[in-house]
């Protein structure tokens, strides 16, 4: 595993449980508003090698609950199963993170994992410029409907201000996602990035509300 960092306590990052987080080195894609640039390169020397993580681990049985997985891109990483197999050997449950671009090595590590964030950046039609690859579109699909049968616990998560597409299109993919199966969507909002209106914004935050079991905005 090519380890770009470590957060050894969360609260936040898989829900319902204290965990840490290991950031896997390593993006294919290049989205714009990337939240860790310093983790796109997978040429970059680790900041961490996994014997020291598991170390650190070993450490905090008893005391976490569970290890999440983020990037970077974790599925990246085809030393991914074995280290959540290793990790699951020492009693913690698993989260992944991911952006879905990797179907094929998601259905491979679903067995080993107890939840999954999975972000789904934009519209379909916009995914291919967004992330600056080719076929974004069919792979989060893919990836998206595997989860949605796994039974995993999962979450659903889009960035967005307005520069990134317009409102409207906004609301077309939430009830696209809801009309998948999608019950648990997290809206957060692009770093830097400006929203409408108060006074209107509430009304589309209401009404996403209104398209799934469970609904988050997070703010910037």
């Amino acid at each position: 595993m090519r380890v770009g960092g470590l957060q050894r306590w969360t609260s936040i990052d898989f829900p319902g449980r204290l965990a840490a987080v290991v950031f896997c080195q390593g993006c294919p894609w290049r989205c714009s508003y990337c939240q860790n640039p310093e983790l796109l390169d997978a040429r970059v020397e680790p900041q961490l090698a996994w014997e020291e993580v598991i170390a650190f681990l070993r450490g905090r049985r008893g005391l976490l609950d569970g290890v999440v997985f983020s990037g970077g891109e974790p599925l990246l990483q085809a030393a991914l199963p074995a280290a959540m197999a290793e990790v699951r050997a020492l009693g913690f449950e698993v989260a992944l993170h991911t952006s879905g671009m990797y179907p094929q090595r998601l259905r491979e590590v679903l067995p080993l994992v107890d939840w999954i964030g999975l972000d789904v950046k934009a519209p379909w039609h916009r995914l291919d410029a967004l992330t600056a690859s080719r076929d974004s579109a069919s792979r989060v699909l893919d990836s998206l409907l595997q989860v949605l049968v796994s039974r995993v616990a999962h979450e659903c998560r889009t960035t967005w201000s307005p520069e990134l597409f317009p409102l409207e299109e906004l609301h077309t993919l939430t009830e696209e996602l809801s009309t998948l199966g999608v019950k648990r969507w997290c809206l957060q909002q692009c770093r830097g990035g400006t929203l409408p209106h108060p006074a209107p914004w509430r009304g589309d935050l209401a009404l996403f509300a209104q398209r799934f079991e469970s609904f988050e905005f997070r703010a910037a």
